[in-house]
């Protein structure tokens, strides 16, 4: 019975080389998938082109197929990877350097281009498509002149139409996480629209891989003492045939597959388990079932699949403003005490200044700074501090309002309660960019495929 075995080599840009790296050595691939964009890192990557042509894409994955782009390519393993973000001809001239560089001569590149409709937006404006929050925040007209990028989520059509003609690594934009992972199992065998329960098979193979570590007991909330060798973490690898799904990893690693690992993973951004949401088809994983089948090894079944959506995701992000944040140590005794009364000197410095600002947080780190409101504090637990940080961030729409802030932060370590310590370097403004979740009518899509060959 045919078997595919594809691994998850990234679950963010900035991870990790060494799983993929060890995966491509030791986990007897037929394909590796690298997932580097997450909702906001197009619009990262924006700003990144718009200061520099040349820039817009994932760089580390240059790296990583410096790093094992030759056994991959002689061990006939094919590499997926949506890190052309903003700027995939950037991506794919260097991937194409990079594989001169180690004589791979005959290197297949294929790239998937279409997802970017920025320049498309005015034309679809005016033939009158509209594009609502899909949480219901805000009108569009109070930020279509601040819109930094706009791509549409995609499915695994055009990687399948790469791998069929024969890429050794595919680059895509947009492409959904899970569909770099469906794309080759139903090139492999042959699923069509008609295969919803394999469709989502597939997806859900994606989605337990999509995110490198965290589906191998990183970030394991259920036991993560549990977890063997972390600092050696493998990352999951899946096991498909016809009939069967299976998530193991590579030999000779640390990390852990087991029941619940892959339950937390199976669950993640998952909002209704009856109806996840994907381009390619709609998975119903409300009847599945997870069991260990093995050392490292967990059987996957009972998932279903429904009709495709009729619309796709559009994300746009746009410039929301400036932030500035800043952080100022305080040590025992009374280091709450002293932290809170310097951020009141820094809240009546900016009243004075006449500062402008759209909100603002000031938050203590050991107290408050990740449960906010829900956080348990009592006055023992204040009076046994022995170091507190305080952390302001001011968010305005105007650059010269942010900046005022600034020049009042450091002098606070001479000027205010003591034991201050000043650390971080120099607050410096921050744009924001947000995120405006909305859909887009298929049509509106033209994607393109396209090949280079070394």
């Amino acid at each position: 019975m045919k078997k595919i075995r594809i691994g998850g080599g990234q679950g963010f840009w900035g991870d990790s080389n060494d799983a993929a790296v060890h995966m491509i050595h030791e986990g007897n691939l037929d394909y590796m998938a690298c997932d580097y964009l997450a909702e906001l890192t197009l619009s990262i990557m924006q700003r990144q082109k718009l200061k520099n042509p040349q820039a817009g894409y994932a760089r580390d994955f240059i790296k990583l197929l410096g790093e094992c782009g030759r056994e991959a390519y002689e061990k006939k393993i094919k590499i997926i990877s949506n890190a052309g973000g903003m700027n995939i001809r950037g991506g794919v001239e260097a991937i194409a350097e990079q594989a001169k560089a180690q004589g791979l001569e005959g290197y297949k590149i294929g790239y998937v281009t279409g997802d970017d409709i920025l320049d498309k937006l005015p034309k679809l404006l005016e033939e009158g498509m509209t594009f609502p929050n899909m949480d219901d925040a805000g009108d569009f007209n109070d930020i279509k002149d601040k819109i930094v990028n706009a791509n549409v989520y995609y499915g695994r059509q055009p990687i399948m139409d790469c791998i069929a003609q024969g890429a050794d690594v595919v680059l895509t934009g947009r492409a959904t996480d899970s569909a770099m992972f469906l794309a080759p199992l139903a090139y492999e065998f042959g699923w069509t629209d008609a295969d919803l329960d394999n469709l989502a098979r597939g997806i859900m193979v994606g989605h337990l891989l999509e995110c490198g570590g965290q589906g191998a007991g990183g970030n394991f909330d259920y036991d993560w003492r549990s977890v063997p060798d972390m600092d050696n973490l493998g990352f999951p690898i899946a096991e498909i045939t016809e009939d069967s799904l299976h998530i193991t990893k590579a030999p000779n690693c640390g990390g852990l597959i087991s029941e619940q690992s892959c339950k937390e993973q199976f669950l993640y951004e998952v909002h209704d388990p009856a109806n996840y949401i994907t381009p390619d088809v709609t998975v119903d994983i409300s009847k599945a079932t997870i069991r260990n089948a093995g050392d490292n090894r967990v059987e996957i079944a009972n998932i279903h699949g429904k009709p495709a959506p009729e619309k796709l995701k559009l994300c746009i992000g746009y410039q929301a403003g400036y932030r500035v944040t800043t952080y100022l140590s305080f040590a025992w005794p009374d280091a709450y005490e002293k932290a809170k009364y310097a951020g009141e000197i820094l809240m009546k410095k900016m009243k004075r200044k006449n500062m402008k600002y759209r909100d603002f947080r000031i938050d203590y780190l050991g107290l408050n700074a990740l449960h906010l409101g829900c956080a348990e504090i009592d006055d023992d637990l204040l009076r046994k501090q022995n170091e507190v940080v305080l952390r302001m961030c001011f968010w305005c729409d105007d650059k010269k309002e942010a900046q005022k802030i600034i020049p009042e932060i450091s002098p606070l370590q001479l000027n205010g309660p003591p034991g201050a310590s000043f650390f971080g370097g120099r607050a410096h403004v921050q744009d924001v960019v947000a995120l405006w979740p909305t859909l887009i009518d298929r049509s509106a899509l033209d994607l393109q495929t396209h090949f280079l060959e070394v």
